[in-house]
């Protein structure tokens, strides 16, 4: 069988952590997203693949033909995003099978569900199979018109109060071959992947799959925690420390931590897990770090730094300071006293501006998410829920309360004025 993994989309919502690459290609310990998926697509017996990416994706690049990662990996391109069932029909000409799946680059957990799928094909000989989960906001998902496990048609964000049931369609299909010729009899328009599901349906037998677990989704930046806290919990079991690892002997280490190689730990750090710490890593004298940290391969945490349930790429840099629920990209420097708040002081909700518009979050702990090759000066404060590009740069001693656009300077003057302006100008 095969699978058709689809990683061509804008993720503009995702900004500003797509500044520079895909979002699949984020790391969480020591992986890419598209590279977990990948292992849970292969741990369920399917190792030919087929990646639908964007014109300027680098997905080909940097997982090249699969062999290192023990599968075949072909490559199909979506010249401009025209919904999901376009991006599918990429990959029409590489179907070999009668069936294959159909996942998001982010399905870590895959072959929890893939495996039920392809038993429910093989036992009830249904045409298409379909992963449902149970949800208590019918009103904002495609949700299913069943008779028992048969599902008769699918109606998307129904109406509060007349949704035709609580199961919500989950984004992993098995489709069979004749699905394209489906799709083919469907004006081509964004939905037009969900109208020929349900001319499928009308038409032919089709199966759901119930499912008390769920895949997770990566719409904002902000759900990277949830991804990074179930990756954690389902791979971080035990304490593993690489024996290269250098340890001062007054640092404590508790809990499941996993070190990897040529990391240095100075005296008096603490680390509390569930966390991760990657290759060639620096943590400083009296470091706090706890709760589901991410750090990547050659980050470096100053002394006297607190960082929790934080997730930090590959290479970025800080000194002492407090980051807490927040992101930073790869490359980042950050000066010394730099503080992401990530609590408002009513404690409500935090709702972070993306792309002009507020986001409900259903966070109330949310520090900064911060983009890639950005560098902050000294006694920088950032208020909770703040996004800042990539290629940015903060002045020393400045209060950011408002979202920061890629490849700016921005700093306070000594009259309290905010100023911003290409980094160009520099």
């Amino acid at each position: 069988m095969q699978a058709i993994i689809l990683a061509a989309g804008e993720s503009s919502r995702f900004w500003p952590l797509s500044e520079k690459k895909h979002k699949s290609l984020i790391k969480i310990m020591g992986k890419s997203l598209i590279e977990w998926t990948i292992e849970a697509v292969k741990h369920a017996g399917i190792k030919n693949i087929i990646i639908v990416q964007s014109p300027n994706s680098n997905l080909e690049k940097y997982l090249g033909d699969g062999s290192l990662l023990g599968v075949k990996l072909s490559y199909v391109i979506q010249e401009k995003a025209k919904g999901m069932g376009n991006a599918i029909m990429k990959a029409e000409s590489l179907i070999e099978d009668n069936h294959f799946f159909v996942l998001n680059p982010y399905a870590f957990n895959a072959d929890q569900f893939l495996n039920l799928m392809i038993e429910k094909q093989k036992n009830t000989k249904a045409d298409l199979i379909l992963l449902g989960t149970k949800t208590d906001k019918p009103w904002q998902y495609g949700i299913l018109n069943m008779r028992n496990d048969k599902a008769l048609s699918m109606v998307e964000k129904p109406v509060m109060g007349k949704q035709p049931s609580d199961i919500k369609v989950v984004g992993i299909y098995l489709l069979p071959k004749d699905f394209f010729g489906y799709y083919k009899r469907i004006k081509e328009h964004d939905y037009a992947y969900e109208d020929a599901l349900g001319l499928y349906m009308k038409e032919q037998n089709v199966k759901v799959v119930i499912t008390e677990k769920t895949t997770p989704t990566l719409k904002y930046p902000w759900d990277l925690f949830e991804v990074s806290r179930m990756i954690m919990e389902s791979f971080i079991k035990e304490q593993k420390i690489h024996k290269s690892v250098k340890i001062a002997k007054c640092a404590i280490i508790e809990g499941s931590v996993i070190i990897e190689e040529n990391t240095i730990i100075f005296e008096n750090a603490v680390i509390k897990g569930p966390c991760y710490i990657g290759k060639g890593c620096t943590i400083g004298n009296n470091t706090l770090i706890r709760k589901y940290t991410n750090l990547e391969d050659g980050v470096l945490i100053g002394a006297n730094a607190e960082i929790t349930r934080s997730i930090f790429q590959s290479r970025s840099h800080t000194h002492a300071g407090f980051f807490g629920d927040s992101i930073i990209g790869e490359d980042a420097r950050i000066g010394s006293g730099a503080i992401t708040a990530n609590v408002r002081m009513n404690r409500k909700e935090i709702n972070p501006v993306v792309k002009g518009e507020r986001v409900e979050t259903k966070l109330t702990a949310l520090g900064a998410i911060i983009g890639n090759s950005t560098h902050l000066g000294v006694a920088v404060n950032l208020m909770p829920g703040i996004l800042v590009g990539a290629d940015v740069q903060i002045g020393p001693n400045t209060l950011v309360r408002e979202n920061v656009p890629s490849k700016k300077i921005y700093y306070t003057e000594f009259k309290g004025i905010t100023i911003s302006k290409d980094a160009k100008e520099k």
